[in-house]
C-alpha cells in the first residue's frame, strides 16, 4: 500500500508505532519497522542523551529499516537536556522524529539542516496548521480516544481527521482509537495517509512490558478508561483502577484548588513501577479507549500482516462490492 506517509518515510505499510514512555524501547521499535511499519523509540524514557545513543545503536543491531525516535518537549520547569537529546538522534542517523508536546520550532532547524522528518504530534486542527507553517513533514492527528494526552477540545476521530484533511496541504496519520484493518481503511477514508498505533502495540509479544500490563489491557472495555488532571488543563486518558479513581475523587473535592502537588502521588514515577514491575494499579497509567478492541498479543509481524491483508480485503472485497 503505497501513500504519501510510506513515500515519506521509507516504510512499506502506513503503520507508526507511537512513542510511549517505558514502552518504546529498541526491541519493540526494531519489531515494528521489521514488519513493515515505522517503529519509535522514546528519548524521555532514556535517562540521558548517552542513554539514548545507546538505545540507537542497540535498535540499529536489530533492524536495518527505517524508525525514528520521539522526543516530547514538556512544558516543565527544569527542563531535560533536549540539545543533548537532539544530538544524540543526529548523531544515531535517525532521520525520523516523533516530537509532542510544546511546539518543536526551536529545534526545527537542527533537524532540517539534517535531513530528518519531522511528524509533530497534536491535538486539534489549529495545532496542525501551526505545525504546518512552522516546517513539519507531516503530523500525527490525535483524536480525543487516544490514550495519553487528548488536549483540551474534546473532538474525537470521525470528525477531527476530515477536518484536518480539510485544512492540511502536508500528510497526516491517524491516531487515537487504530487498533485494526477497520481503523487504517476508516482513517484513508477520512483523508489520512497512515495511522498511528500506541495501546495497540503494547499488546504484543515484543512489547518490552511486564505481562500484567498486556493482560490489564486484554481485560479491559472501552468503558475501562478515565481522564485525570483535567482541572490541570493536563487531561491524560488513562487505565482505570482504584489508585486512579481516588485520584478522580481527590479532583472532585479539592475543585478549582487543586494543584499539581496535590496528584503527585497518583501520576508521578508510575512507569518504571507499572511496565517493568507489573505494579498495574501503582498510579494513572496512558492507554486508549481502543482497549476494547484488543483481544489477543500477538507478535508484531503477525499483527501487522494482519491488519494489511485485512485492510486489502476490506477495500477490494467489502467497499468495492458496495458500489459495484
Amino acid at each position: 500500500m503505497k501513500t504519501r506517509i510510506t513515500e515519506l518515510l521509507g516504510i512499506e505499510h502506513p503503520i507508526v508505532q507511537g512513542g510511549m514512555h517505558y514502552v518504546g524501547f529498541a526491541e519493540l521499535a526494531a519489531a515494528v519497522s521489521n514488519a513493515g511499519g515505522l517503529g519509535i523509540i522514546t528519548a524521555l524514557t532514556q535517562k540521558t542523551p548517552d542513554d539514548l545513543a545507546k538505545e540507537i545503536a542497540r535498535c540499529r543491531e536489530m533492524t536495518n529499516k527505517p524508525f525514528g525516535v520521539n522526543v516530547t518537549f514538556l512544558p516543565v520547569i527544569e527542563a531535560p537536556d533536549y540539545q543533548g537529546y537532539v544530538q544524540a538522534v543526529i548523531d544515531g542517523g535517525v532521520k525520523v522524529v516523533e516530537t509532542a508536546g510544546n511546539n518543536p520550532q526551536k529545534w526545527m532547524p537542527m533537524f532540517k539542516e539534517n535531513d530528518i522528518k519531522v511528524i509533530h504530534k497534536c491535538t486539534s486542527v489549529r495545532h496542525s496548521l501551526k505545525a504546518e507553517t512552522i516546517g513539519c513533514d507531516a503530523v500525527s492527528v490525535d483524536g480525543f480516544e487516544c490514550g495519553g494526552h487528548p488536549g483540551e477540545d474534546d473532538i474525537p476521530n470521525m470528525i477531527l481527521l476530515p477536518r484536518a484533511a480539510d485544512e492540511l496541504k502536508i500528510p497526516f496519520i491517524a491516531s487515537g482509537g487504530m487498533a485494526d484493518a477497520r481503523s487504517l481503511v476508516a482513517s484513508l477514508a477520512m483523508g489520512a495517509e497512515g495511522m498511528n498505533m500506541g495501546t495497540r502495540f503494547i499488546a504484543t509479544k515484543e512489547a518490552p512490558v511486564h505481562d500484567n500490563v498486556k493482560q490489564a489491557i486484554l481485560n479491559a472495555s472501552e468503558l475501562d478508561t478515565r481522564l485525570v488532571m483535567r482541572p490541570l488543563r493536563n487531561t491524560e486518558r488513562v487505565l482505570t483502577n482504584p489508585t486512579v479513581e481516588r485520584l478522580l475523587e481527590k479532583e472532585r473535592e479539592l475543585g478549582k484548588d487543586l494543584q499539581f502537588k496535590d496528584v503527585m502521588a497518583e501520576v508521578a514515577g508510575v512507569y518504571p513501577k507499572v511496565m517493568m514491575d507489573g505494579e498495574t494499579e501503582s498510579g494513572a497509567w496512558s492507554c486508549g479507549m481502543v482497549a476494547g478492541l484488543i483481544n489477543d498479543v500477538p507478535t508484531c509481524q503477525e499483527l501487522i500482516d494482519r491488519i494489511m491483508s485485512e485492510a486489502d480485503a476490506l477495500i477490494r472485497e467489502r467497499l468495492e462490492g458496495l458500489v459495484a
